[in-house]
């Protein structure tokens, strides 16, 4: 399993230029609380033998009848498309809540924008094609947070950011209340090698201004070791 989903910065003219993709956060309540559907991907595809949301990039088909620019709009069309083709779940476009923004950094060949969106599961049975998709679990957010640290499944940061913060939440109805009333947030992460392994860094970190892990005072980033657990940490 590799210790890291970025590596070595490309420069502008190496690195493609970014598709604009979308994934939904379904959510459920289990046994023991709130639940979130995670589904593993093919090794072969982008982000291949990760633990992902449903999701992927936008089609033409989710541009029909909306003005060139309302690139949120396709977005929520293709979040919804995506939940029903990779797991067979059907939610409305319309009611899918804008959770966060982001915008990977200058290190990898492919490079999605992507728009997180949150909705409740709804009825019906999880189903996935066995090719694109392997795995579908359903887990507490704490629960994929420990078997990533197990070495069981892999996790791109903005998965495990956000895994992190739904952990938060007892429930579905809990979740939803506070993510409608929250603003949704951008990040635009920038990488940089810190003491031992590389760092992701965010709005509000010391060092993401210039790309300095090591700089003294606020925190915002996820230190990704060579060895040992991975760390989020914001003092904000």
């Amino acid at each position: 399993m590799s210790q890291s989903a970025y590596g070595k910065p490309l420069d502008e003219k190496t690195a493609e230029a970014a598709t604009l993709a979308a994934t939904v956060i379904l959510l459920r309540d289990g046994e023991a609380g709130l639940e979130t559907l995670m589904l593993r991907r093919n090794s072969k595809i982008a982000f291949g033998g990760m633990s992902v949301f449903p999701g992927g990039r936008l089609d033409p088909a989710d541009w029909e009848g909306l003005a060139p620019d309302d690139e949120i709009g396709a977005a929520r069309r293709a979040a919804a498309r995506e939940a029903f083709e990779e797991c067979g779940l059907r939610i409305d476009a319309d009611t899918v809540l804008h959770y966060s923004h982001w915008t990977p950094p200058m290190v990898q060949m492919r490079r999605f924008v992507t728009w997180f969106f949150v909705a409740r599961a709804g009825d019906g049975e999880v189903e996935i094609d066995h090719g694109e998709i392997h795995e579908s679990t359903w887990l507490r957010p704490t629960d994929a947070l420990a078997r990533r640290e197990a070495g069981e499944i892999e996790l791109a940061p903005p998965t495990l950011v956000t895994l992190v913060e739904l952990a938060v939440h007892a429930d579905v109805e809990s979740a939803l209340a506070a993510i409608s009333k929250r603003t949704p947030e951008r990040f635009q992460t920038v990488i940089a090698q810190g003491d031992d392994g590389m760092v992701a860094m965010w709005h509000g970190d010391a060092g993401y201004a210039t790309s300095d892990a090591r700089a003294s005072g606020p925190r915002h980033r996820l230190e990704m070791p060579k060895s040992g657990p991975w760390r989020y940490e914001r003092t904000d």
